[in-house]
């Protein structure tokens, strides 16, 4: 394995954004649709059960889940142009737009809309393309099947006496503690405040694009 070290700013901006989906996605198992939001495994088994009972409108709904999540992606995609982290790239623009994707699922999802679960799935499949890998560590921020498989398959070669990439290992923890905190936040959140739980991740990407911009600017990094 690569022995490449991942900078911290990396790390902590993924514990945010994996702190942000655990939020978005407690809230969207909670809510009134009982749909889970930043993934789409589940989303996919929805739509081909309710195919096979034939209730379209059900897995019309669903599908409709899958076509925001891909939209959101296509934009970031559109936005960013590459797919590995960068100093440089439009994450704060990418960012900004997120959390004003949130912010309007928060007014749709208050009034028992499905639009707050299309608009919310949009904004997690945006947050989930904006990187996808760094130095040979592949970086989800909205769902955590791929990362539980990568520290185990190091845990398996730690117990083999084989290299682990350590960096890697440490990246990884962080995405999968931000996401189960996220969760929690969520789920306590969602008891008092509703879906105005959602306003939190919502702030939490706008002061993140916020502040790359900010960055980017005062150590005049060029645009990539």
């Amino acid at each position: 394995m690569s022995k490449a070290s991942i900078p911290p700013w990396i790390v902590a901006g993924g514990l945010l954004l994996t702190l942000g989906a655990g939020m978005i996605n407690a809230v969207g198992f909670l809510g009134v649709h009982h749909q889970a939001i930043t993934h789409l495994t589940g989303t996919v088994s929805i739509m081909g059960i309710e195919s096979a009972r034939a209730d379209y409108s059900m897995a019309g709904r669903a599908f409709l889940v899958i076509v925001f999540f891909f939209l959101g992606a296509v934009l970031s995609g559109f936005i960013i142009q590459q797919s590995s982290l960068r100093l440089g790239r439009r994450y704060g623009v990418a960012l900004t737009i997120e959390s004003l994707l949130l912010l309007a699922a928060v007014y749709y999802f208050q009034r028992d809309a499905f639009t707050g679960d299309y608009l919310a799935s949009m904004a997690c499949g945006l947050q989930n393309a904006l990187a996808t890998g760094y130095s040979g560590a592949v970086i989800r921020t909205t769902h955590l099947t791929g990362i539980v498989t990568d520290l185990g398959l190091a845990s398996g070669h730690f117990l083999r006496h084989q290299p682990v990439d350590w960096s890697r290992f440490r990246l990884h923890s962080a995405l999968l503690l931000g996401f189960f905190a996220g969760s929690v936040i969520g789920a306590l959140g969602f008891t008092r405040h509703g879906y105005n739980t959602l306003l939190a991740p919502a702030v939490l990407t706008g002061i993140a694009g916020l502040g790359y911009t900010l960055y980017r600017h005062f150590r005049r990094v060029p645009v990539t």
